[in-house]
């Protein structure tokens, strides 16, 4: 459980979910949206599973970074990427769900270190402990 907000935003959604805006209230991020040709949809413009691999890689890498630096275990370099693969389908209970891999590249970093801020990295990710449990998450260390 969070014990202090530092940051909060507020997102609306209009039109038909999946087909239709979405913007932060502050006017930082719009978005149109559209159901993926793979869905049944014309693709014609992003959708939520987008969404969440962009913030997932882009926060989960900040975490990387926050591990190593804060807990003094190593340098994350500079050239260090993480793409996060989201995929969505029916759940054998109903309904759908979502499953994720990560795939992290680490240049120069020993395996064990790697692994290790891999580790610490799922421990700080808001992503990660928000999914914790509740969706199936792949982490690839290339």
């Amino acid at each position: 459980m969070v014990k202090d907000i530092v940051y909060r935003t507020t997102a609306e959604a209009k039109g038909g979910g999946r087909n239709g805006q979405s913007a932060t209230l502050d006017g930082a991020l719009a978005v149109t949206l559209s159901v993926p040709k793979e869905m049944g949809g014309e693709g014609k413009g992003n959708n939520p599973e987008q969404l969440f691999a962009v913030g997932y890689a882009a926060c989960y890498l900040g975490a990387l970074r926050f591990a190593a630096s804060n807990e003094k275990i190593g340098e994350v370099p500079a050239e260090a990427t993480v793409q996060a693969q989201v995929g969505i389908g029916p759940r054998a209970e109903g309904g759908f769900g979502i499953a994720v891999t990560l795939k992290v590249s680490l240049p120069g970093v020993e395996r064990a270190l790697a692994e290790r801020m891999v580790e610490r990295g799922h421990f700080i990710c808001p992503y990660s402990n928000a999914i914790k449990g509740n969706v199936h998450v792949v982490t690839l260390l290339e």
